[in-house]
């Protein structure tokens, strides 16, 4: 059960000021989604605490009914694909064969570079990083490099690191890089820092939570920087309200997502499945690659495209998936979802 009063309760990626905690509290805008969240590293969700949490873990708390639904960030716009949801989505070892995607929430992000700052040097305002976005490698502001010269060691996560490559390229070149399960892990781990000479890139909510010094604001490299989270679940059936969400799905338009592998040797192979697709005029909106670990160079697939498997009056979505389960090796249907833009 997902509580002892039968609650909804969400899981993400903890800990808390994360951005998939920021995401996860925007899961009440989605129907049949409550609003207890609880960090997927210990209390109700059986973790031991103190242990990192991953986005395993929540995938694990969704499969094992443990929990209502799960956020997992998807995609960055400045930074591509997250992995490791693509990993947990290709499911190789079949632990998530009852997990599908049931909603999309967006989040605009903004880094923080926080730590502390120089002992015995009080910065004004006009010494604080405080640009809109992180400036040219080309041209350094000298106060800027002194106030942080003192930083040895740069934490976050690894998608964070990809969305602020100038700014650390131009303030932070030789400091020692290393990744963590989140942004606001590495800011609880820059608050036990003695020295003095740790900083993390985070998020200002981070900033109060863990008692940091503000060193740097939006140093990420784009102002429209945004993270896609999916919401998963266990929901493969028509939902109890879906009256009510199809009347949503009307104005917004739905998503859905299919995984599938192709024989390598069969020319063409990959091309015949796309073609499914256009043959139903059924709009790609991406398309992604995680190796099969079947065999070196050989990948499994995941297409998402404009389309409802339940909202589907004309057989487009159905037409296309029955092609499919013909022209590929191995197929998944992993959800449909209102579209949220």
């Amino acid at each position: 059960m997902a509580s002892s009063h039968d609650q909804p309760v969400v899981s993400f990626l903890g800990p808390v000021a994360s951005y998939s905690h920021q995401a996860s509290s925007l899961t009440r805008a989605q129907p049949g989604l409550g609003l207890l969240l609880t960090p997927s590293q210990g209390g109700s969700a059986g973790f031991p605490r103190g242990q990192m949490a991953l986005e395993t873990d929540v995938f694990d708390e969704v499969q094992d009914r443990r929990v209502t639904a799960g956020v997992v960030p998807f995609e960055n716009s400045t930074n591509g694909s997250v992995v490791f949801t693509l990993d947990n989505l290709a499911d190789r070892n079949g632990r998530y064969k009852d997990v599908t995607v049931d909603g999309e929430i967006f989040v605009d992000v903004h880094h923080c570079l926080l730590g502390r700052k120089k002992p015995s040097e009080k910065l004004d305002q006009a010494h604080e990083t405080s640009g809109a976005c992180a400036p040219a490698a080309a041209s350094p502001s000298p106060s800027v490099l002194d106030s942080l010269s003192h930083i040895r060691r740069l934490y976050s996560h690894p998608q964070a690191f990809g969305q602020c490559n100038a700014f650390i390229s131009t303030y932070l070149k030789g400091v020692e890089i290393i990744d963590v399960s989140s942004t606001s892990k590495a800011a609880e781990i820059v608050s036990q820092d003695e020295t003095g000479t740790w900083a993390a890139i985070s998020n200002h909510l981070a900033l109060s939570l863990y008692g940091l010094d503000l060193l740097g604001k939006n140093i990420e490299d784009r102002e429209d920087n945004t993270t896609r989270f999916l919401v998963i679940g266990t929901n493969p059936s028509v939902p109890d309200d879906w009256d009510l969400q199809k009347l949503s799905i009307a104005r917004s338009g739905s998503k859905s997502l299919v995984s599938f592998t192709v024989p390598h040797t069969a020319p063409g192979a990959l091309a015949d499945v796309l073609g499914c697709f256009r043959e139903f005029n059924l709009n790609l909106t991406s398309i992604n690659s995680r190796p099969s670990l079947l065999a070196p160079f050989q990948y499994i697939f995941f297409v998402e495209f404009e389309g409802h498997r339940y909202d589907d009056a004309d057989g487009r979505v159905k037409g296309a998936l029955e092609r499919i389960s013909q022209a590929a090796q191995s197929w998944r249907w992993l959800g449909s979802w209102e579209r949220y833009r």
